[in-house]
């Protein structure tokens, strides 16, 4: 009998959502930066265990909406709760309730849900005593089904949350390929690539201006017959001023960028990565249905 569970991930930005999915799944395929709002859309990481499927759905964090694509951004985390049998509540230990766990906690009382709250980053806790306050404040607020004080950097309990889920586990198909760790299409993968490295080394105004679109991905051989990967990308950015600072002095950003993202790519292949980028401007496209959709980002 085969069974599965769907989980939802949320919690606010920067509590360690995509660095915990990708931790369940054993597999990188969220990308992670200090930067709130990593994560856009909603992302299905899969982890087969035998009979059970688990698909954990790694949620852009909780955030006032500001611009049309922040829009679709919350009603992906909405409608990801909506769809699952348990919901993980992550937050961070070294703050104090607020008003995106608060939104959530709404969300979860209107829909009934089940929810399993993980207090991360308890690593940066030293006077552990401090965690039973904590754990009280929040029990105030839900009355959750399970509560686990756990470190995704040193992993920390984190084996406790497999078992816990596996008990909403339902009788069904498994609905992916056991073999995957996630549904993502590659090219949006690879792009996903780009757009951390841009995120990590980009002043904090800009990233959130840039998209990335893969046009072209081609296998080929070099003139010595080795094979290649060929890689076409676009890097869009809203504003005609981040355009300079994307490229750098001579070019230096870009090589960087592009630099960082063939290692990880060239590991993904298990070959060599040839990478061609370019920079281009489409102004205020966060406010553009048609650029949204275009990009692959309006929740479905």
């Amino acid at each position: 009998m085969t069974k599965s569970v769907f989980v939802a991930v949320t919690g606010r930005p920067n509590a360690g959502k995509s660095s915990l999915t990708n931790l369940l799944v054993g597999e990188k395929i969220a990308i992670v930066s200090p930067k709130p709002q990593t994560t856009r859309t909603r992302i299905n990481g899969v982890l087969t265990r035998g009979e059970t499927q688990f698909v954990f759905i790694d949620t852009p964090g909780m955030h006032k909406p500001r611009t049309k694509l922040s829009e679709h951004m919350v009603k992906a985390i909405d409608n990801s709760i909506a769809d699952v049998e348990v919901s993980l509540l992550v937050v961070d230990a070294t703050k104090r309730p607020a008003a995106y766990e608060e939104r959530l906690i709404q969300d979860f009382r209107a829909k009934k849900s089940t929810v399993m709250l993980l207090i991360n980053k308890v690593d940066l806790i030293k006077d552990k005593s401090e965690l039973l306050g904590i754990i009280d404040e929040y029990s105030k607020m839900y009355d959750f089904a399970e509560i686990f004080p756990i470190s995704v950097k040193t992993g920390d309990n984190t084996e406790l949350i497999i078992p816990a889920v596996e008990k909403y586990a339902v009788e069904s198909p498994h609905f992916f390929d056991d073999d995957l760790p996630t549904d993502q299409p590659e090219k949006v993968w690879l792009a996903e690539i780009i757009r951390e490295k841009l995120l990590i080394n980009l002043h904090d105004e800009i990233p959130h201006g840039i998209a990335v679109q893969i046009e072209s991905l081609e296998y080929s051989k070099t003139n010595k017959g080795a094979d290649i990967v060929d890689i076409g990308i676009v890097i869009i950015c809203e504003r005609q001023s981040h355009k300079g600072m994307v490229i750098g002095k001579g070019g230096a950003m870009l090589k960087k960028i592009g630099s960082l993202a063939r290692e990880e790519m060239e590991e993904y292949f298990g070959e060599k990565v040839n990478m061609k980028l370019w920079v281009k401007v489409r102004e205020d496209w966060r406010n553009n249905e048609n650029a949204i959709m275009d990009l692959g980002l309006k929740f479905e």
